[in-house]
């Protein structure tokens, strides 16, 4: 899991724990106290989707933070942030074959995501089904979705990209998303001819469009690019390793901090490409 426990100690510190000192997040919700409202929304959020809350999972370093920062008298019993309070705190689990990709969300930044086996293939649709556990903000605390995943015995690539837009559909597509996507395709086809109207040649398109815009709001986000990749991609293919390998490195090329994005391209194949190997390991 993605998350880790606070990593400064009551003793040491003048200011209250900060949600950038549990997890990798950034902006105006890195820079806010976490507080024990903030840990209630996630431990309800988590029992929605996944029945409890999770054992070193990100509601459980939330608590440890906010208990902490109670105790130090530095936020009070039953404060909220307000960026949690306003966006909400979401769980969603899409389903795949096998498992589901759980992801945990703070005010729209991703906190954790892991992986969640569910024992074989799941039966049904074509792919990423999603549950989802949402409180605070517009969601009022409720249980969406449900259902099984794609039937198969692995994850392709195109069930990787539907993930990434169930999972951050909201974030607007960059030069690095474009270049991951398109690695993503031309993984996909076996060809290095990128398909007109395909979701590389739109997320180049789409990409090259949000660096004109200045607000987010107007920009073209990864769940319009990526939502019926299966359906547009001309060939499909389980994901594996090198695969991975290939996306992330377009992904993080152009990056300053050579990360990829939570949740984003480079890391749903990478989960896909791990629950294939383990898929195999186990038949």
């Amino acid at each position: 899991m993605s998350q880790e426990q606070p990593r400064r100690q009551q003793g040491d510190q003048a200011d209250p724990i900060k949600y950038g000192d549990v997890f990798g997040v950034s902006g105006e919700l890195g820079e806010k106290a976490v507080k024990p409202e903030d840990a209630d929304m996630m431990q309800s959020a988590e029992t929605a989707v996944l029945g409890k809350t999770q054992k070193g999972g990100p509601a459980a370093a939330m608590q440890s933070a906010a208990n902490v920062n109670v105790s130090t008298g530095l936020v009070q019993p039953g404060d909220v942030t307000d960026v949690a309070a306003r966006e909400g705190v979401t769980v969603t689990g899409t389903a795949v074959p096998g498992a589901n990709i759980i992801t945990e969300s703070v005010a729209g930044q991703v906190v954790a995501q892991y992986i969640q086996p569910t024992g074989g293939p799941t039966q049904g649709g074509s792919g990423g089904a999603q549950q989802q556990g949402v409180t605070g903000g517009s969601g009022g605390g409720r249980q969406q979705g449900g259902g099984g995943g794609g039937a198969g015995a692995a994850i392709t690539i195109g069930q990787a990209l539907e993930a990434t837009a169930k999972t951050i559909p909201g974030k607007p597509v960059d030069q690095c998303d474009a270049a991951a996507i398109q690695a993503a395709e031309i993984r996909a086809t076996g060809s290095n001819v990128i398909t007109p109207g395909g979701v590389a040649a739109t997320a180049q398109s789409a990409a090259a469009y949000n660096e004109t815009m200045m607000r987010d709001e107007d920009k073209v986000k990864l769940g319009d690019v990526l939502s019926s990749a299966t359906t547009v991609l001309p060939a499909d293919k389980p994901a594996t390793r090198q695969d991975a390998e290939g996306v992330v490195g377009a992904e993080i090329l152009n990056k300053q901090d050579m990360s990829t994005t939570p949740g984003g391209v480079g890391a749903s194949v990478t989960v896909a490409a791990r629950m294939n190997e383990r898929s195999q390991q186990q038949s």
